[in-house]
């Protein structure tokens, strides 16, 4: 096999009549260089087949233009949502994404590692629980830009994009209030701090201040359906019908389906349910899940403000989500057979 010569710059400066400086010129949007001589590069590393290294022109200029995007619970539909906004928006900024998947048990501090050799610009957190130990992390990783995303975190070396999820709280705790629903659930993924998304505190405040109480709250554990199917499947059996709620609000979308797929199980059962995140299953006819989006590509491109461009609008429109109003979150009337 015939190994092929991969040109270089010095082979376009001679083949253009140029400097190799003129070349590296050639390729910078807005660099002080002749039309013509532009033209002539141009046209040598088309013949010959040039590609300039921008890896090491950004070293040289202490910009990689890569941004390390960590996440975990990767099975998890709103996850891939969050990862799909991030790179189309990195790439339309002329950014890459370097993935660091920080799934828990992982060694979260080699992955940290490698992210800070390769000089990347800031780190997106997307979604992340922070522990502890991630924001000693953080704080070894001061001098670079740290921005997380669709969650809050005490870590102090972090900056936060997040919608006012006590607000959402609010508008899915009055939206099932006007159904007339009397008693209520709320569904909780990871046994973490509630304060970390505020959303369930909203819903609980505005359902005191009607006149009515937040009367049972589960926790699945994780993000996970089938944790969710099983939780509902065992409340339903240790709960009298006439004691159980009439309404349950899931932390997420993934934990919501894996609600209604166990109260389908029992159709003496009839609990409204609202999810959160607003994935792409949640639309389908057979789901009509009503949800909430929380407008990830609002969130994204102000993440993305602050770690490239140092730019932050603190009270912009990327603080409020959106209701997604379908068919879960209806009083259902079960009719005797």
């Amino acid at each position: 096999m015939i190994k092929r010569h991969k040109a270089t710059a010095s082979d376009v400066a001679q083949k253009a009549g140029v400097s190799k400086w003129t070349v590296s010129r050639a390729f910078i949007p807005g660099a002080s260089i002749s039309e013509q001589a532009r033209e002539n590069v141009l046209a040598a590393a088309t013949e010959l087949g040039y590609r300039p290294n921008l890896l090491a022109r950004s070293l040289s200029q202490k910009k990689t233009h890569i941004i390390g995007v960590a996440i975990d619970e990767l099975k998890n539909p709103h996850s891939m949502m969050m990862l799909d906004v991030v790179t189309k928006q990195l790439q339309a900024r002329g950014y890459m994404a370097l993935l660091l998947n920080i799934t828990a048990g992982e060694n979260y501090r080699a992955a940290m590692s490698m992210a800070d050799q390769l000089q990347v610009d800031g780190i997106l957190f997307l979604g992340t629980s922070l522990t502890e130990e991630w924001s000693a992390i953080a704080k070894d990783l001061h001098q670079i830009p740290l921005v997380q995303v669709c969650r809050n975190t005490e870590g102090k070396h972090i900056d936060i994009v997040n919608i006012d999820g006590y607000q959402a709280g609010r508008e899915i705790a009055n939206l099932l209030i006007a159904q007339g629903h009397q008693r209520f659930g709320y569904m909780k993924g990871p046994d973490t701090l509630s304060s970390h998304l505020l959303r369930m505190e909203g819903y609980r405040d505005t359902l005191v201040a009607a006149g009515l109480h937040l009367d049972q709250v589960l926790t699945a554990g994780h993000y996970d359906r089938q944790c969710s199917f099983q939780l509902m499947i065992d409340y339903m059996h240790s709960t009298p019908i006439n004691e159980q709620i009439d309404a349950l609000f899931c932390e997420n979308d993934v934990l919501a389906l894996g609600a209604l797929e166990a109260l389908r199980q029992d159709p003496l059962t009839a609990i409204a349910v609202v999810g959160f995140d607003d994935i792409d299953e949640a639309c389908a006819p057979g789901w009509a899940l009503t949800s909430y989006s929380q407008r990830l590509d609002r969130l994204i491109a102000e993440a993305l403000n602050r770690l490239i461009d140092e730019r932050a609008t603190p009270e912009g429109e990327w603080r409020q989500g959106e209701l997604r109003i379908r068919a879960s979150h209806l009083k259902k009337v079960l009719t005797p057979s």
